[in-house]
């Protein structure tokens, strides 16, 4: 296999370079921004392309090497993509709430996963002895912790690098991955604190269609990640599978006459697709 690819078009499309609306803004992201239109701000994906497959290099890199990857993203737009996305590339995420200390505290964390177990193991066998009462309150304790804890009750250790959809929200979760030198993979829209971040990815945090095109690479990138592993370990992959060449991160000039060329194609699509998608937008981040 070889690293996930993307086009400039596929970016377009998903709505990955509209950032919120430019009275809305952290002047840190001020080098990331292309410009304003319709009084939004416009990202520069010629900045994003080369950052996004840096970032996806980290990740298959990370996981050819046998570590694990965190993802994190609670945001209701955001949750289900990541839970899925994390699930089918047998990863860890945290898609509900996250809750102080999940990383700098994982003693206490992996005290509630063992709760978490037996909960499950006493629910799963003969509760004959109990009373309906102390079902219904362990059942509702086992759901408590499975939806805090569920994504990573199988993750063993602390994560090697985490992937986090929007920073602001998981504010927390960046600052205790810092204090712990956990490499952060961060999406940075508009509005975003691009300090602390490792490596950041200027684009939008709130479309679906962004946040899907983000999951969907990363998940390929953790696929890829196992693949290397396993032809490491001597596992053979199918002898009778065509090799897949890797393509090569484009260069700047390539990156930029694609953004140059696209541009110019989608230049009328972004300026009336523009206030479209403000709403859009707005109501994703008021939600949020």
């Amino acid at each position: 296999m070889a690293l996930p690819t993307f086009t400039m078009r596929q970016l377009l499309e998903a709505g990955v370079h509209f950032g919120h609306q430019s009275r809305r803004w952290n002047p840190k992201m001020g080098p990331y921004i292309f410009g304003s239109r319709n009084k939004i701000h416009i990202l520069d994906l010629q900045q994003t392309v080369p950052l996004l497959y840096q970032a996806l290099k980290v990740v298959r890199d990370t996981v050819a090497g046998g570590g694990r990857v965190l993802f994190v993203g609670t945001k209701r737009q955001a949750s289900e993509i990541v839970a899925d996305s994390a699930k089918q590339c047998a990863q860890f995420y945290v898609n509900h709430r996250w809750l102080g200390g999940m990383l700098t505290n994982w003693k206490t964390v992996s005290n509630s996963i063992k709760q978490l177990r037996k909960l499950e193991e006493q629910l799963s066998g003969d509760s004959s002895g109990l009373t309906k009462k102390e079902v219904l309150r362990m059942t509702r304790q086992r759901d408590k912790l499975e939806r805090a804890l569920g994504g990573i009750k199988e993750m063993g250790g602390l994560p090697n690098v985490i992937v986090v959809i929007d920073t602001n929200k998981e504010e927390l979760a960046v600052q205790e991955a810092n204090k712990l030198g956990i490499p952060v993979i961060g999406i940075l829209d508009s509005n975003s604190n691009p300090d602390g971040i490792t490596y950041p990815i200027p684009g939008n945090d709130d479309a679906l269609r962004a946040i899907n095109l983000y999951c969907d690479l990363f998940k390929q990138a953790v696929i890829d990640g196992i693949s290397v592993e396993m032809a490491d370990d001597g596992v053979d992959l199918g002898a009778a599978e065509t090799p897949i060449m890797e393509e090569e991160i484009p260069a700047a000039e390539a990156v930029a006459e694609e953004v140059v060329a696209t541009e110019e194609v989608a230049a009328e699509e972004v300026v009336v697709a523009a206030t479209e998608e403000t709403a859009t937008v707005e109501t994703d981040a008021k939600a949020s």
